[in-house]
């Protein structure tokens, strides 16, 4: 079947799921590959089977380079651990899953994979070249190009929500998250990936060292009755991958380009993942 036709019978099928952000009512019927809101609103299905629901192209900082090597240190386990964390966390019956800052969509084919339930998946991201690549991937999971302030889903949506890393608009998942629903957020601990900060940052920059507190604090404020735990553990580096993992996250953004040099050609054989993981029940 075609991306495109894959996604079109996806849609169809959730089509209460999705609302048109120009006057905020639910798309209620599709015309050949194109939603159509009551007041005639339309919203294209691209080639790719996803969804493009901002206004205007928007610059991210996760250039096709990053994302690539962010595709294949995943792709090779680095985030096994915490996906099986997030498994745990959530009900064993199917759900309605919205995985926030999707980005190539890894850790959602994982989670899926792990799951093994008929559930409804979608991924979004404000990053069209993280969504075209998650595109890519074997995956029942749905994926779309959003805004995380102005989320493109009716209210009441989804039974799960689950974040990896990503920002948090906690107005818009109270809107979406359906009673009786799970949020799982994942954010880095002060030992998450230590040995690439030391390697890049000296002693006295403020990236050499790592504290969620604020996250944490705010995402508490937020939901008072979540429960939090801490995740720990050492993921070896295979001997190729060692650059990628460099590159795939925002770590190396503000490093010098000399101090990148040296650090691509130190072998460094193994990283600490360290997050903490919230849940809470709606």
């Amino acid at each position: 079947m075609k991306k495109i036709d894959k996604g079109v019978q996806f849609v169809t099928q959730n089509l209460n799921m999705f609302r048109c952000l120009v006057d905020n009512e639910p798309y209620d019927h599709m015309v050949e590959h194109t939603l159509v809101c009551p007041q005639g609103h339309r919203l294209d299905l691209n080639k790719k089977g996803s969804l493009y629901f901002l206004n205007k192209a928007v610059n991210t900082e996760y250039d096709d380079s990053m994302l690539a090597s962010r595709r294949k240190v995943l792709t090779a386990g680095l985030f096994d651990g915490i996906v099986q964390a997030v498994y745990e966390e959530l009900p064993d019956q199917p759900q309605r899953i919205l995985d926030v800052g999707t980005g190539e969509g890894t850790p959602l084919k994982r989670l899926l994979d792990l799951r093994q339930q008929d559930d409804t998946a979608i991924g979004f991201d404000i990053s069209k070249a993280g969504v075209n690549l998650a595109t890519q991937l074997v995956s029942e999971a749905f994926f779309a190009v959003a805004d995380l302030a102005n989320l493109p889903f009716t209210d009441d949506s989804f039974d799960s929500i689950v974040e990896f890393f990503s920002p948090s608009a906690y107005e818009e998942f109270k809107r979406v998250l359906a009673p009786g629903g799970t949020l799982v957020k994942i954010v880095p601990a002060s030992g998450y990936l230590h040995e690439l900060r030391e390697i890049l940052y000296p002693v006295d920059s403020p990236k050499h060292t790592y504290q969620n507190d604020k996250v944490v604090q705010r995402f508490m404020e937020n939901y008072p009755t979540a429960t939090q735990r801490e995740i720990t553990y050492t993921w070896e580096i295979p001997s190729d991958l060692y650059v990628d993992i460099l590159h795939m996250t925002p770590l190396h953004w503000g490093a010098r380009p000399e101090t990148q040099t040296i650090a691509e050609n130190m072998a460094l054989t193994q990283v600490t993942v360290n997050v903490v993981l919230m849940t809470y029940q709606n």
